[in-house]
């Protein structure tokens, strides 16, 4: 069974401000959660492999294109100054 302790301590790990009828309603949800992971416990699992994914699929990579090309003039040229290749702007620090 689930303590009103835990109910607040759990409410408190996600900062939520529980009401007195809140606080019995995640009680009740919690020890129904619980009592589900039990039963699903009693399950007879012998020689079924464990998996991390639903489906099988291993990495899946991509060759790595370069698709665009450095337009450094061309994109400097929108700036209203530029200074060794890069944006110059105002000082921001005194």
């Amino acid at each position: 069974m689930i303590s009103d302790e835990t109910i607040k301590y759990v409410a408190a790990l996600a900062k939520l401000d529980l009401s007195e009828e809140e606080a019995v309603r995640a009680k009740i949800d919690l020890s129904q959660i619980i009592e589900y992971v039990n039963r699903m416990n009693e399950l007879d699992t012998t020689g079924i492999e464990p998996m991390s994914h639903v489906f099988a699929y291993e990495n899946v990579f991509r060759e790595d294109v370069v698709t665009n090309r450095s337009e450094r003039d061309v994109i400097l040229s929108n700036a209203p100054e530029s200074k060794d290749g890069g944006f110059k702007v105002p000082k921001t620090v005194e």
